[in-house]
């Protein structure tokens, strides 16, 4: 039938009216996803989170955490999920830890943020990981590493300690070498990352996407073996087995010179060793050289199992006192403590340190005035006595972490 020709070009007038809104729409749909912070799916039984703050490093604030757990938690008991990704965008890195300068500014302003952040971080934790560890890469199930990735635990750097879990994740790493990290803030990066048990699989950074897709083309009910077997073929792949791990040659100090009850003693343990690396660690335990790192990046996954969250060295100021021995101290009550005990334990002292000088100064020094100069208070590790490290210890009595 023929058309008159006025209706001929009202209707390729709607025709293009439509087009064109349908155009808009889709530039609509795909900016909130751009501007969302956080973006979850399920795909063929597969939920995928991604963490979408970029120019942020990806660093996690309360606002994705309010929107990541009660995903979790539909997942945890949905039969229709049975494996969690999790991964960052924009190439430079997985997760820069917690949005610290955030809840710096809201700590120096009063805001509830400093205990509602810490509160809601740890509460995840506790969902995360079935098996009790934590960190939305150290105790994933599975954690893929590529030539990327760098992990570090930078705290005492910035007058804080290794949170959520930090205490339980690192005193259970090989000998004392998570007592060296937490301490020194001594960077991993790529293999290394594995070596250490960071990582349970290495895959390069060009075949990440391969293994999203082989992840989400696996049958829709995997099990946990299925997983495995697809992760280390891409491991074998990828990986070189003759690549040492660059601190084998020191795995003896490390254990030897970390073992010690206090701070002074690992320093005078250190002196007494002697070695070239030894005094760098003293160096590097008084003053830290201020630097920087290249792009990092680590990919998640879990089945049946959760996990909580990454740190991401990228200063190096001068250690604060009191973080270094609270978090030596943190560490040794970890290895005694379950998951559970031993988030209740790190909220106490995210509160303690909310309430103190030192995490305020440290982000004033690295991230607001950039002067790399903190004063701490107390200002030497002579000044920070048994009663002051024990005050950070103590019961909140109600404002404790309820799990």
């Amino acid at each position: 039938m023929n058309l008159p020709r006025w209706r001929n070009r009202s209707t390729s007038f709607a025709c293009r009216h439509l087009a064109a809104l349908c155009r808009h729409l889709r530039m609509l749909s795909t900016s909130a996803e751009m501007d969302a912070e956080v973006l979850l799916e399920v795909k063929n039984k597969v939920g995928l989170i991604t963490l979408n703050r970029p120019k942020a490093l990806n660093a996690l604030n309360l606002n994705m955490i309010r929107k990541i757990y009660p995903v979790l938690q539909k997942w945890e008991a949905d039969p229709g999920v049975n494996l969690v990704v999790i991964k960052g965008t924009g190439g430079r890195a997985f997760c820069a830890g917690g949005d610290v300068r955030a809840v710096a500014e809201a700590g120096q302003k009063g805001d509830d943020l400093t205990k509602m952040f810490f509160k809601e971080d740890n509460s995840m934790a506790m969902i995360l990981p079935i098996h009790e560890g934590v960190g939305l890469s150290v105790h994933g199930h599975f954690r893929v590493a590529t030539e990327k990735t760098l992990f570090a635990m930078p705290e005492t750097a910035i007058g804080l300690f290794p949170d959520v879990g930090g205490g339980y994740a690192l005193s259970r790493m090989k000998g004392k070498l998570g007592v060296f990290l937490a301490l020194t803030g001594h960077r991993l990066k790529g293999y290394d990352v594995k070596h250490a048990g960071v990582a349970t699989h290495f895959v390069t950074s060009e075949k990440l996407a391969d293994l999203e897709s082989s992840l989400l083309s696996l049958p829709s009910d995997p099990d946990i073996h299925m997983v495995a077997k697809l992760l280390d073929d891409y491991d074998k792949q990828c990986s070189d087995e003759n690549e040492e791990f660059s601190l084998e040659k020191f795995t003896h100090q490390i254990n030897s010179c970390f073992d010690k009850p206090t701070m002074e003693d690992i320093i005078s343990a250190l002196e007494q060793d002697g070695t070239e690396w030894a005094l760098q660690q003293i160096e590097v335990l008084n003053k830290m050289v201020c630097t920087s790192v290249g792009e990092g990046e680590i990919l998640l996954i879990r089945v049946s199992i959760k996990s909580h969250c990454c740190r991401f060295l990228f200063f190096l100021p001068f250690q604060s006192p009191t973080s270094m021995k609270v978090t030596l101290r943190q560490l040794q009550e970890g290895s005694k403590l379950n998951l559970a005990e031993c988030l209740k334990m790190e909220y106490r002292l995210s509160q303690r340190f909310m309430k103190g000088n030192d995490f305020y100064e440290g982000i004033r020094a690295v991230l607001v005035d950039k002067d790399n100069s903190p004063k701490w208070n107390p200002s030497s590790l002579a000044d920070v006595s048994k009663e002051k490290e024990d005050c950070y210890f103590e019961t909140l009595g109600d404002m404790e972490l309820v799990l």
